[in-house]
């Protein structure tokens, strides 16, 4: 009989696991021993953070990023399927959202192997119900391009696409590039549009703030290496 496949939750930021994690999720991780991970080192000093006695040298760990092939994920399928249950894990928030997760997710689902979410914080989907922005309908279009010309074009076609369908916007950036992103933002935006700019959410120094363009532009900020979402929506 085959194991289970779990979506393990990650911490978005050096907080209490106790404020975000619930405690049967936590129990529930740590009972496993095959982690597929984004990061194993994070995993592993995530899983200590857990349980201080967790048994880490008992435990097996395979890297799952952007990198992994397809005869890898196809092994560490196997290994599900001979009847162990594992966990896969983020950098960050949820599996499958942004990240290689969703690949594993799709072969499982494929054979049959049953697929357990676990509750547990999304960035996107915290800074969306705190933004004030339309909840009914929105898009999450991941990260943006780096390029200036494509960034500048994608903006204005995420704009574009709110607008028509009253729609908010939802994307991400690389920490070390958000200034750039939010100036970009700030040169190609209307200044009636509004943008919802969500850093280090759950961190102590949280700081999830919505303003118009034009009330961006009156603003200091920097949000450089703060894990950060942005949302806009331009009402028309």
């Amino acid at each position: 009989m085959a194991g289970k496949l779990y979506l393990l939750p990650m911490l978005l930021a050096e907080s209490d696991v106790n404020d975000v994690i619930p405690a049967n999720v936590q129990k529930r991780i740590t009972s496993l021993s095959l982690f597929f991970a984004e990061n194993i080192k994070t995993t592993r000093r995530y899983l200590r953070k857990l349980d201080k006695s967790f048994d880490i040298d008992g435990s097996q760990f395979f890297v799952l990023n952007k990198k992994t092939q397809t005869p890898e994920l196809q092994a560490m399928l196997s290994l599900v399927q001979k009847g162990n249950d594992a966990g896969i894990i983020s950098e960050a928030g949820l599996p499958g959202i942004g990240d290689p997760g969703s690949k594993l997710i799709d072969m499982a689902h494929a054979n049959a192997i049953q697929v357990v979410p676990l509750t547990g914080p999304s960035s996107f989907v915290l800074a969306l119900i705190a933004s004030g922005l339309n909840g009914q309908s929105f898009a999450f279009s991941g990260y943006l391009p780096v390029k200036t010309p494509q960034l500048s074009a994608e903006i204005k076609e995420l704009e574009a696409r709110s607008a028509m369908h009253r729609q908010t916007q939802i994307f991400m950036e690389t920490p070390y590039r958000n200034n750039q992103l939010m100036k970009q933002l700030l040169s190609s935006c209307h200044p009636a549009t509004k943008l919802l700019v969500a850093a280090n959410i759950t961190a102590p120094d949280e700081n999830i703030t919505t303003k118009t363009i034009a009330e961006w532009k009156k603003t200091s900020f920097d949000f450089h290496k703060k894990p950060t979402v942005f949302a806009l929506l331009k009402e028309i």
